[in-house]
């Protein structure tokens, strides 16, 4: 718009910007006035236009010459008329709120209803439980802590295996594997069953226990040549990681247990999970991550991977599935590396990536809300807990005084239990109790159920 369009439109809105009491409209001139109009006499104040029309104009001619009895009486008058009109166009208080002719309580379930707010959840910033957990290894690349579906957490204190019950708090030895036998234990992971548990040893072999009745059910052997710091289930199948690299799918049922091998890293093998579609996920000290998919597995050749990611610049030992999309997968890599990333399993993209400014030992998907806690090494050796997919810090826990180097979940995903450098194992209650389902409301009687219906 031009400059002269500019000052005409602001002149015409300088009519209007006025003290609203104040304005007068504009005289339209007869060539103008065409309209038709019909009056409204119902909405007509003959009286007061009679007065403005006779007294009211010769009040304002001679202003300065009336008398205090006439203005007294003016003043009586427009009371009467109510022509006390400073108030037109002035704005008023908000009108009071109408009263709902039918009560709430007899409105039918299917009507609208205000959702209900949704209230920020307390996160305690101490644990409520420490444990000694003394000769535990300070390694970053085992694995040495997992609670499994029976309530029962293990953790594996150098040469030991210790069982805690969580129902009770009792504590219990399974094993102890000495140096000279095959130990010390690198690696525990519960079987989906909660029964069952796997024990990996340095020496490469891998223990089977029925912990029920303390008992070892078999030993895994001729697949790995080094120390097996990884381990994942998968139904009956028992997936181990070594340091010789290699990923090795393991059928427990049968005697000739190996049943598939993959290979692509070539370094130890620190992290495995699989997902809820059979995807398994690998990372290993060489830095990369590696997504396999079990359906296009076969025993006769060594297995390609289907994805092969190299965002990380450290070792990748923290690797999360997320329970609510199953394509995501969530990596954290040391302290050379120190981010978390987000890989689209499908495709291999890389959604995101977060520096946490630490050495990333763990991640651990909240089962109930869209949040993630991460473990972390020097310089603060915090848990923290992120809010998905914003990556806003939720909450840092804070009381370990060496790194944090394994984490696991309870079974029904509210406890989070961690061990660390420090020699002890903490519980913490970050991911607070899930909603309980409400049972859906009866049906309400109709208003006035009770009274006879003229049919």
């Amino acid at each position: 718009m031009d400059e002269g369009s500019m000052g005409s439109s602001h002149k015409r809105r300088a009519l209007w910007l006025g003290p609203l009491q104040e304005q007068v409209p504009k005289r339209k001139s007869n060539r103008e006035n065409l309209d038709r109009f019909i009056p409204n006499r119902a909405a007509m104040d003959f009286d007061y236009a009679h007065y403005m029309l006779t007294d009211g104009r010769k009040g304002k001619e001679n202003l300065a010459v009336i008398s205090p009895s006439r203005e007294a009486y003016q003043k009586k008058l427009a009371e009467a008329f109510n022509m006390n009109r400073t108030r037109i166009l002035v704005f008023k208080n908000k009108p009071s709120t109408p009263i709902d002719p039918i009560p709430q309580e007899f409105l039918s379930p299917s009507s609208p209803q205000t959702k209900p707010v949704k209230h920020r959840r307390h996160i305690p910033q101490s644990s409520e439980r420490t444990l000694d957990a003394p000769d535990i290894l300070d390694d970053f690349y085992l694995n040495l802590l997992d609670w499994g579906r029976s309530n029962v957490l293990a953790i594996a204190l150098r040469s030991t295996v210790y069982l805690w019950d969580a129902s009770n708090g009792s504590t219990s030895e399974l094993v102890t594997i000495d140096d000279d036998d095959g130990g010390p234990v690198t690696s525990v992971s519960w079987a989906p069953d909660g029964r069952h548990i796997a024990i990996g040893l340095n020496n490469s072999h891998v223990q089977i226990w029925d912990y029920t009745v303390n008992r070892q059910l078999r030993t895994l052997s001729g697949g790995h040549r080094q120390r097996v710091g990884s381990l994942a289930w998968n139904n009956h199948i028992l997936t181990t990681g070594g340091m010789d690299g290699k990923v090795i799918n393991n059928d427990v049922r049968v005697r000739s247990h190996i049943v598939e091998t993959y290979r692509g890293h070539h370094l130890e093998v620190c992290g495995l999970k699989w997902s809820a579609s059979f995807q398994l996920a690998s990372g290993g000290n060489d830095n990369l991550l590696y997504i396999w998919d079990k359906t296009m597995a076969s025993s006769s050749a060594p297995r390609q991977w289907l994805h092969r990611l190299e965002g990380h610049t450290a070792a990748v030992k923290a690797l999360a599935w997320c329970p609510f999309q199953g394509n995501l997968l969530a990596s954290g890599g040391g302290g050379g590396d120190q981010c978390i990333k987000f890989w689209n399993a499908h495709t291999g993209a890389c959604l995101n990536s977060i520096n946490t400014d630490s050495q990333v030992c763990s991640l651990l998907w909240n089962k109930n809300e869209r949040e993630l806690l991460s473990s972390h090494g020097f310089t603060q050796n915090q848990l923290t807990l992120w809010k998905y997919p914003s990556m806003v810090k939720m909450a840092e826990l804070t009381g370990h005084t060496s790194r944090v180097l394994f984490m696991t979940q309870s079974p029904d995903g509210c406890t989070v239990a961690s061990a660390a450098a420090d020699e002890t194992l903490r519980f913490w209650n970050v991911f607070g109790t899930p909603e309980v389902a409400k049972p859906a409301p009866k049906a309400k009687l109709e208003p006035f159920a009770h009274v006879s219906r003229i049919r």
